[in-house]
């Protein structure tokens, strides 16, 4: 595996800088219809200072898109961690992810699921998400906090919901958008394990 090379600290800052601009921008209006030109207008920056992100803007976007997924997940942790009871962690890690997914548009949405590297991206962080339900359904289970269940089938279950979730199956069926669909599946899985 390749090393990361080590940047300067000032570079290493006004790339994060950039990932956040990125971030935001691409979550309010997805990122397809932006070429880099106009990215580098949008953050006010030169092509070349966009380039520190990475070297092409296919993978300007799925840095950005990684920075995204990875940012959200230790927000999410650090709520599941400061929760100190066994039967709430799951609640609070489930609406932690939905809290994570509102501010992002259709239009992020739609073009994750049109750019195959982002959407690899999504359905990977979907992968960890339903792997974690599983880890705290085991947790609320033998705390004695949740009804004893089968844990690899209630966190099966939750990777399929979560999957038609990324896939828009679950807003073409049901018209929620991708936010509050987390939080109808938290309902609905918490109301079975109690």
């Amino acid at each position: 595996m390749p090393r990361t090379p080590v940047l300067p600290e000032k570079t290493r800052l006004r790339r994060e800088e950039l990932l956040a601009g990125l971030r935001e921008l691409f979550l309010r209006e997805g990122f397809a219809g932006l070429g880099v030109g106009e990215l580098a207008a949008r953050l006010r920056c030169s092509r070349t200072t966009l380039y520190l992100v990475a070297p092409s803007k296919e993978q300007i976007v799925v840095a950005t898109v990684r920075s995204y997924f990875k940012n959200a997940a230790e927000r999410v942790e650090a709520r599941v961690a400061a929760c100190d009871e066994p039967g709430l962690r799951l609640a609070t890690y489930l609406e932690a992810v939905a809290s994570e997914l509102q501010p992002a548009s259709e239009a992020f949405y739609t073009d994750l699921a049109g750019f195959a590297p982002a959407n690899e991206v999504y359905q990977a962080n979907t992968g960890f998400a339903a792997q974690r339900v599983q880890q705290l359904v085991v947790e609320g289970v033998e705390a004695g906090a949740l009804r004893p269940v089968n844990a690899s089938f209630v966190g099966a279950a939750v990777a399929q919901v979560m999957s038609a979730i990324q896939t828009g199956e679950i807003e073409a069926a049901t018209g929620l958008a991708d936010a509050e669909a987390y939080r109808q599946l938290a309902d609905l899985v918490l109301a079975g394990l109690a």
